[in-house]
């Protein structure tokens, strides 16, 4: 079935009928889509691109919702192949569910659109370098990204970007639907946890940081403090010299046939990052795979300090579509601009190339949306998801 045109950009694929969900599963009822990156069997997968892509085979984890009782309706659109954060694609690129004339975000971007429009209740998505967390902030969802390689959210049967970061991980209306949904696919219980006593590490890089975005972080640090949590603030450096020369490589590696047709099939700029990783030398990514070795280890000595960490999810609201640059006070009294990729990067990509968890929670900006991150070290999703839960209902 052809999609409607008049959809902000969202669906891939809509097929004749959905594959329902076995009846009685503890997900029977909730109606989910996939990213077009999944293996769906006799489904098509164009990752948003008119390249050639590698064979996928059939996702586990979206076997597994089924037999759970989720129903699937259908694929969603994507920055082309997920190499971007705007939601840009030369097939159908998205529109805000919250101002049609700004990006949803991407990579995950048709996935966090139809969250947001109330069309399912989940939306399966992927994370490298913040492409769940970015478009659940921007369209006012939640998104969840586990921990890197936990075995309740598997990456086989999806198209690749980066074995060193991809996640997969769900976009949905609240958290309360995340943790459902993590519960159900773990076999464990998950219930609603206390901040009291915590020791809360915040990330405050207010000269990253537009007032909306500095407002929502602040609310939440306020909020957890009252929950009886201690907040104390902490630093990251900017880990993009170790994220994209390691991301564009692997990417570049994967889409090596799709490379070497003329023309390719991908857009200009998806094509011009592609090429780039395939030009980097070997000895810069090995640079770059220690100076990821540092940063964990960076990571590891802040959880021996704090319990859990609060972020920023986003620099700002949704840019307007084609806005390439944002206003941030760095650039003052001189003006300048920042490169949208590294504003919104230089926030995501530390959890995704280090790994850990993390909830991105929407915060309300106006008519728009931002959001913020809580982070929890290594395998300790369900106690995220738990201190989440709590903190929702907190916020309101």
């Amino acid at each position: 079935m052809t999609p409607d045109p008049d959809n902000f950009g969202a669906w891939a694929y809509q097929p004749q009928q959905p594959i329902p969900g076995a009846a009685g599963g503890p997900l029977s009822g909730l109606l989910f889509n996939v990213k077009d990156l999944y293996g769906v069997d006799g489904w098509p997968l164009t990752a948003s691109t008119q390249a050639q892509l590698p064979p996928v085979v059939p996702s586990p984890l979206v076997t597994r919702l089924l037999d759970l009782g989720a129903t699937l309706m259908g694929k969603t659109h994507l920055h082309e192949i997920a190499l971007g954060i705007t939601g840009a694609n030369p097939v159908a690129a998205g529109r805000n569910p919250l101002d049609p004339a700004r990006v949803p975000g991407g990579s995950s971007s048709g996935a966090a659109i139809t969250v947001a429009l109330g069309e399912v209740d989940f939306a399966l998505g992927t994370d490298t370098g913040g492409s769940i967390r970015v478009p659940a902030a921007w369209c006012g969802v939640v998104g969840f990204k586990p921990t890197k390689d936990h075995p309740t959210w598997p990456t086989t049967g999806i198209l690749p970007l980066s074995q060193t970061c991809d996640h997969a991980g769900p976009l949905t209306r609240d958290v309360a639907t995340a943790a459902r949904l993590h519960a159900a696919l773990s076999g464990k219980k998950l219930e609603a946890t206390s901040w009291d006593g915590l020791r809360v590490g915040l990330w405050r890089p207010e000269e990253w940081l537009q007032a909306e975005a500095l407002g929502a972080l602040d609310e939440v640090g306020a909020k957890v403090e009252a929950l009886g949590a201690s907040v104390k603030e902490f630093r990251l450096p900017d880990m993009l010299d170790a994220y994209s020369p390691i991301v564009q490589s692997e990417a570049a590696a994967i889409h090596a046939a799709a490379l070497d047709d003329s023309p390719t099939g991908f857009s200009q700029g998806t094509e011009a990052l592609l090429r780039l990783g395939a030009a980097r030398p070997h000895e810069e990514v090995l640079a770059a795979r220690a100076k990821r070795d540092g940063y964990r280890a960076r990571l590891e000595d802040l959880f021996t300090q704090f319990d859990v960490l609060l972020a920023p999810a986003v620099p700002g609201v949704a840019p307007l579509t084609g806005q390439e640059e944002l206003a941030l006070p760095e650039g003052q009294p001189h003006s300048a601009l920042t490169p949208l990729r590294v504003a919104v990067l230089r926030l995501s990509v530390p959890f995704s190339l280090l790994g850990v968890p993390v909830v991105s929670l929407p915060r309300p900006a106006g008519a728009l949306s931002v959001g913020v991150q809580l982070v929890g070290a290594w395998n300790t999703d369900a106690e995220l998801l738990g201190l989440a839960l709590s903190l929702e209902s907190a916020l309101g």
